[in-house]
């Protein structure tokens, strides 16, 4: 059975730090690309960054880029997004996405960025 733990969300003041794991059980972690999503109150469902099975190649949506940073560990079947200078535009609930076909997806954990 898959299953995907998410967790590192919580409340953090703009300009802090949060580093969001995903951990991975069920699935061949090693061989599968990541993504990570995140939805806001009444937005749609968006691309933050990816990475392949290998940890090579990461990409970011503009507004991630330098300030976000994705990895993994495959020895522990886990994924990581580290983000910085956080703004409160980045608050939304964070998914993790393993695979493509089939993807899974975690249950997503809460971003909130606020003073």
């Amino acid at each position: 059975q898959v299953q995907l733990v998410e967790s590192g969300g919580g409340l953090v003041q703009p300009g802090g730090s949060l580093r969001l794991s995903c951990a991975a059980s069920g699935l061949s972690f090693s061989s599968l690309g990541v993504n990570w999503f995140r939805q806001a109150p009444g937005k749609d469902r968006e691309w933050v960054p990816s990475i392949t099975f290998a940890g090579r190649s990461p990409n970011y949506v503009d507004s991630a880029r330098g300030r976000f940073i994705i990895s993994r560990d495959n020895s522990k079947n886990t994924a990581y997004l580290q983000m910085n200078s956080l703004t409160p535009e980045d608050t939304a609930v964070y998914y993790c996405k393993i695979g493509y076909a089939p993807a899974y997806w975690g249950q997503g954990t809460q971003v909130i960025v606020a003073s």
